[in-house]
């Protein structure tokens, strides 16, 4: 098997994706956090402004990934795995610790909002390369006949991050006065954040090189590796549009449903936040299994079937939910909503570490999950806040759902061009193409 050179694997999936915990832990913070975010640092006469203005600081990082895909995904193909995580995972922590100690804008004026949009940027260019790297980490830490499953952690491992910050933010919210909540209980999570980076750099730093690229003769420098993504442009473009339907579905799911929950259907943060922990351990349980399940039957039939049932089902079920707004509805939709996507996902992300070649391996795949997620998932939230006001109707995020169900579904049957729904290579998308090792 390839994988690491001591440990178990258990223990490197682990520590591996303690970066990608981080990560989401940050950023489930910032979207469930956004009301307090706009107020404590974009004031405006408008609500729905300052709003506004949060959202596109949270998007505003995802426009940083392409960058920090390329360059740091390259630096990974270049100098290992083991040493590219650490330093998104260095890149990643700055960010963290600059959103959790800037004053509010009440004390330092426009430099407050800046230093928060920095902090977003810094994030978002570390977030770049994270999920590549640990994904093709995962692939080639895996047994054959078991990447599937194996990769399908990277995912998990956010699941667990979106369900510690729900607890937090539930604990807080009994604990705290909602006037207390509003002028500095909201710093508290990301201090504990920020409180967890010395630990993850620990166990970061255990993870042993993989075989698989110890044994490569070549590691391209950055300007070969922008050619060889250039060489494989319609690979990386028919990746983003296969993770467009995880990504704006997980970003629907989980970030946005404690603001589309307390604003649009009107329930309460404890509500909000219970549904969205209850959604996270759903996906925790469906990723693996749909992940082991494309190891027996390809990744193709997976892919087809809940990419098509989400183009379809996703408008008329949160229209429904909107005429029948209560805990238990909104927990029943998004319960089918996490079965749509933690079955697409878990084959996803491994089908998308086979199609990419091997030399660029790291920096192909987090260029197209980075380009999926700035132009699609980072946008769901203030895309799906936009469209309720502007056409009046509170299920147009299902409109936005629908979109990333198509964008999977035309790309699956694009990369996948046998009925056999085996792993794809980059040779049968793209003629000539490298093959992968």
């Amino acid at each position: 098997m390839s994988g690491t050179a001591s440990g178990s694997t258990l223990g490197a999936i682990l520590r591996v994706t303690s970066g990608n915990f981080l990560e989401m832990f940050d950023f489930f913070l910032f979207g469930f956090y956004a009301n307090h975010i706009a107020a404590a640092f974009f004031p405006t006469d408008s609500a729905f402004a300052s709003l506004m203005l949060a959202f596109a600081t949270f998007g505003a990082g995802f426009l940083m990934r392409p960058l920090g895909a390329v360059v740091l995904g390259a630096l990974t193909d270049r100098v290992g795995r083991r040493r590219g995580l650490i330093v998104t995972l260095a890149i990643m922590a700055m960010g963290t610790v600059l959103i959790a100690f800037v004053p509010s804008y009440a004390i330092l004026g426009l430099t407050a909002p800046l230093l928060v949009l920095t902090g977003r940027l810094l994030q978002g260019f570390s977030a770049g390369a994270e999920l590549g790297g640990v994904s093709v980490y995962l692939a080639e830490l895996a047994k054959p006949g078991h990447e599937g499953f194996t990769v399908a952690w990277q995912s998990a491992s956010q699941q667990v991050a979106v369900m510690a910050a729900a607890a937090v933010g539930f604990v807080l919210n009994r604990a705290l006065l909602p006037e207390q909540m509003a002028q500095w209980g909201w710093r508290i999570p990301f201090l504990l954040s920020c409180l967890l980076v010395p630990f993850l750099f620990y166990i970061r730093a255990s993870l042993q090189e993989t075989q698989a690229f110890a044994q490569r003769k070549h590691h391209p420098e950055l300007g070969e590796s922008l050619r060889k993504l250039l060489e494989n442009r319609r690979i990386v473009l028919l990746g983003m549009l296969l993770v467009a339907m995880t990504t704006i579905s997980f970003y629907a799911i989980t970030v946005y449903t404690p603001t589309f929950g307390r604003i649009v259907l009107g329930l309460s943060d404890t509500d909000s936040l219970i549904v969205t922990f209850l959604i996270a351990a759903s996906n925790f349980v469906w990723l693996p299994v749909m992940g082991a399940l494309s190891d027996r039957i390809g990744r193709q039939p997976i892919l087809l079937v809940f990419s098509a049932l989400t183009l379809v089902t996703a408008y008329p079920v949160l229209s429904w939910l909107t005429g029948h707004a209560s805990f238990s509805a909104l927990l029943g939709v998004l319960l089918w909503f996490s079965f749509l996507y933690g079955s697409y996902n878990g084959a996803m992300v491994v089908a998308l570490t086979e199609i990419v070649p091997g030399e660029v391996r790291t920096a192909g795949f987090s260029l197209a999950y980075s380009l999926a997620t700035a132009l699609f998932g980072g946008m769901t939230p203030i895309v799906s806040t936009w469209a309720i006001r502007e056409f009046g109707d509170k299920a147009a995020p299902g409109l936005w759902m629908a979109l990333g169900g198509a964008c999977g579904l035309v790309a699956t049957l694009l990369v996948y061009r046998a009925p056999s729904g085996r792993a794809a290579t980059p040779e049968a998308i793209v003629p000539g193409a490298a093959r992968r090792p």
